[in-house]
């Protein structure tokens, strides 16, 4: 079935538009509570969580209106990361946890993130069911007047979150000898972030913990390392740490101001995991977009590279499905099954430093695990049809992959999140890489012309 509001991770889009409106948020907060909602006469509960972006304050009170109307009981964290939601959506034994959040994308956008009482994201089955929901009349699952839900906030919500992420780092280890910065992009961990690491022991400096509503991941956080670079390099610190907007992901910074991506974490971490034995099997789940540098690199010390779809639901499920506990994306997405269940950019940075800690090195010499094959990714943004449905641009990508052949990879996909055709290659040969990709974006581009 054709998807009409769920993307790759949840819902997302220009806030007041489009399935932003309050009238579609309130749609499925009534849907998701009748999807989640048990025979049993029991209290249903509803767990919510958002970043700091201004939309906010119009979709968490449609959310509660929805949910509420559905006879669901709504607990309201305020600005807490999307990992936070997942985790305490277990620990608080609710029916339903919800992420307020459009992650990387400017404050112009917003979206919502499902995690079920286990604290995973939803199936695409689960997803669409609640679409098929969400087409009913209004009033189809209105609850009984002495069977509404009622709202009540947690204040603690942070605090919790904070310890438990304190916990995932090794009990005997500090951060006392390390200076660190940390940009929290203006985002939902903006308060937690610099707490968690202060209370390890860090000297920290803070960047992006001044949200206005307007400012998230502006010039700032896992999308622009430009201020973070600067920072370490300026306070001579030993690591600088960059989260996205709802702090799911993370990009590190050594302390040189070079830049550490999702795939050299990865690298690192499972190095790491394997010397301790603490990979449950020698393997790992990544993307397709994952580098193929990263692939030879683990071959190399013995570990299999799983790759999966873009997004960081579809790393989980092969991880569930295969016994995995480490996986991840390019982007920053690391997943690690024994901490969490969904991508955790904070608790993923603390098992860095737990590595610096141990080695007693500096992050450029432990943290640049392998040496990355030349890739390139070119975004083309789009209206109207989506042009990779062209026999045009099928042809030209035929024709291109069958050019790289075992010299390289093509990726040429659908953004989840943004109406962007995202278009990626590989090749031992920088040229060859190249002409890749600029074959097949000039074919798109002369299709949406």
């Amino acid at each position: 079935m054709t998807r009409k509001y769920f993307g790759t991770d949840g819902i997302r889009g220009q806030a007041n538009a489009g399935a932003m409106t309050p009238e579609i948020v309130m749609r499925l907060g009534m849907a998701a509570a009748t999807y989640f909602k048990s025979d049993t006469e029991r209290r249903h509960t509803v767990v919510i969580g958002k970043d700091t972006r201004l939309s906010g304050y119009m979709i968490e009170p449609a959310l509660t209106a929805g949910f509420t109307a559905a006879g669901m009981d709504v607990v309201l964290f305020g600005p807490l990361p999307t990992p936070g939601v997942a985790m305490l959506t277990r620990s608080l034994r609710a029916d339903l946890g919800v992420m307020i959040s459009a992650s990387h994308n400017a404050y112009q956008d917003n979206g919502i993130k499902l995690f079920g009482p286990d604290g995973f994201k939803l199936s695409d089955d689960a997803e669409l069911e609640i679409e098929a929901l969400m087409e009913r009349p209004m009033d189809a699952d209105l609850a009984a007047s002495a069977k509404l839900g009622k709202a009540s906030r947690i204040d603690d919500a942070q605090s919790r979150y904070v310890e438990i992420v304190k916990a995932t780092f090794p009990r005997r280890q500090r951060l006392s000898n390390l200076r660190i910065v940390v940009d929290c992009a203006n985002g939902a961990a903006y308060k937690v972030a610099p707490k968690v690491l202060y209370e390890l022991g860090a000297e920290v400096i803070s960047l992006g913990v001044s949200p206005n509503g307007f400012n998230i991941n502006e010039e700032c956080g896992s999308t622009d390392t430009r201020a973070l670079s600067e920072a370490v390099l300026k306070y001579r610190a030993d690591i600088g740490i960059a989260l996205d907007g709802d702090a799911d992901r993370v990009v590190l910074c050594d302390e040189k101001g070079q830049i550490i991506d999702g795939d050299q974490v990865l690298g690192l971490i499972a190095k790491s995991w394997k010397e301790e034995n603490k990979l449950s099997k020698p393997a790992i789940s990544a993307t397709v977009m994952s580098n193929l540098g990263l692939e030879k690199y683990l071959k190399s010390i013995g570990i299999k590279l799983r790759r999966t779809k873009v997004g960081d639901r579809y790393v989980v499920q092969d991880m569930r499905e295969a016994g995995v506990n480490l996986g991840g994306e390019q982007s920053g997405h690391v997943v690690m099954s024994d901490f969490a269940t969904t991508g955790d950019g904070l608790v993923a940075a603390l098992q860095v430093l737990a590595v610096i800690c141990k080695t007693d090195k500096p992050v450029s010499e432990i943290a640049h695990v392998f040496d990355r094959a030349p890739q390139r990714l070119d975004n083309i943004r789009y209206t109207g049809a989506d042009p990779l449905n062209t026999k045009h641009v099928k042809a030209v990508i035929k024709k291109v992959s069958e050019e790289l052949g075992d010299k390289g990879r093509l990726v040429v996909r659908k953004s989840g999140t943004e109406p962007l055709i995202r278009v990626m290659a590989e090749a031992e040969e920088e040229s060859l890489m190249n002409k890749a990709v600029e074959d097949v974006v000039t074919a798109v581009k002369e299709s949406i012309a």
